[in-house]
């Protein structure tokens, strides 16, 4: 389904509305508020087709299995992507299938289609199996004999996979077959015009989806939701990774901002958040940094401790940093990773500036309205 997103330029699709359920190697496994919306659409689909109770239940649990071999397409995304340098921070379970979140996207167009095209490979060697074991079993039936709710588990499951596979490599954002276009226009041209051609192919065929769900299946319409939503993050994140190439981290981050010592009591913390509108503040110690006092770890010692605890009592020590040299677009990750969107930037291990959500928002402002006075 949707392939490896980049998470270093924004929340991305299907991030909100989103919960994690589990863990695996290190990645967070998060299924989206939207999902149920889909077995109640697969229950009823079953239900119209056999009109019973029981089929229907197994309807389901086909549902929840290919999901479970959605889960490993996106592990042959990350997988592949680790043998590449790449780190997998998240992957979230949609409707239409999921994303695996990279920290960061392939320079390289050929890393990035063998990353893209590793998650339908796991879905073909899926349906092989389980039609190898349909044969070895003699449960194997003609397909023009068989309806969806009349098929046995295992032959449905294989004929789910197999559909997968050509629905996701359609040439749309956010499939996979999108990706595989754009990494593949990316060995003739630059990646933000190769992605915005991409896109709006992705978009072109979202239209198509909703006008064929309004004739016949509303799914479609929802599915053609998804597909265009994708295709435009798409073309942004293209223009934002433009906009921040050769960008040094020093060039974006704030140098005017308020810190505190761990001895300071936490009235102080208050008093500069009222009034000086700083939401986040560096702890530091003989100018170098200890830890950051987040808004959240405030209000929370405010309310067990009170305004007279020491700033050290709600400290968060476990802080990552920056360089200020670093270039903006490979360290995006960590600001997104940041519960307070605030990365501290150091030099020479000193504290030198804090990089922001807000910060690079108005340099990409800036940079927009440049581009337009230019043109």
């Amino acid at each position: 389904m949707p392939k490896p997103a980049d998470s270093s330029a924004t929340k991305g699709l299907g991030r909100k509305w989103s919960w994690k359920v589990a863990e695996i190697s290190g990645i967070a496994i998060s299924v989206h508020a939207t999902f149920p919306l889909l077995v109640i659409w697969f229950a009823a689909m079953y239900w119209v087709e056999s009109k019973d109770a029981a089929r229907a239940a197994s309807g389901i649990a086909v549902l929840l299995v290919l999901f479970g071999c959605v889960l490993l397409h996106e592990l042959g995304h990350a997988l592949t992507a680790k043998r590449f340098g790449f780190i997998t921070r998240e992957i979230t379970l949609l409707p239409i299938g999921g994303i695996a979140r990279l920290e960061r996207l392939p320079d390289d167009p050929r890393q990035s289609l063998l990353i893209t095209l590793a998650g339908p490979a796991v879905n073909i060697a899926i349906a092989i199996a389980l039609f190898i074991v349909l044969k070895l079993t003699g449960t194997w039936q003609p397909i023009t004999r068989i309806s969806l709710a009349d098929a046995p588990f295992l032959e449905r499951l294989m004929l789910l996979n197999v559909s997968l596979v050509i629905f996701n490599m359609l040439p749309a954002f956010p499939m996979d077959g999108g990706r595989a276009l754009r990494a593949v226009l990316a060995t003739r041209m630059d990646d933000r015009r190769a992605t915005h051609i991409a896109a709006r192919i992705g978009q072109s065929m979202a239209a198509l989806f909703a006008f064929f769900g309004w004739l016949a299946n509303p799914l479609l319409i929802f599915i053609a939701l998804f597909v265009w939503t994708g295709a435009a993050q798409e073309a942004r994140m293209a223009d934002i990774r433009a906009a921040l190439r050769g960008v040094r981290v020093d060039q974006v981050m704030l140098t005017s901002f308020a810190t505190l010592t761990p001895d300071k009591p936490l009235s102080t913390a208050m008093e500069l958040m009222q009034h000086g509108g700083q939401h986040e503040f560096p702890v530091t110690s003989d100018g170098r940094l200890v830890g950051m006092l987040t808004r959240q770890r405030l209000l929370r010692a405010l309310t067990a401790d009170g305004p007279q605890s020491p700033v050290a009592s709600a400290t968060e020590p476990d802080v990552q940093v920056v360089d200020a040299h670093d270039m903006l677009d490979a360290v995006l990750h960590q600001l997104e990773a940041s519960p307070s969107s605030t990365v501290p930037v150091v030099r020479d291990g000193r504290l030198t500036g804090l990089l922001t959500a807000a910060s690079v928002a108005e340099f990409l402002a800036m940079h927009a309205a440049l581009d337009h006075a230019a043109a």
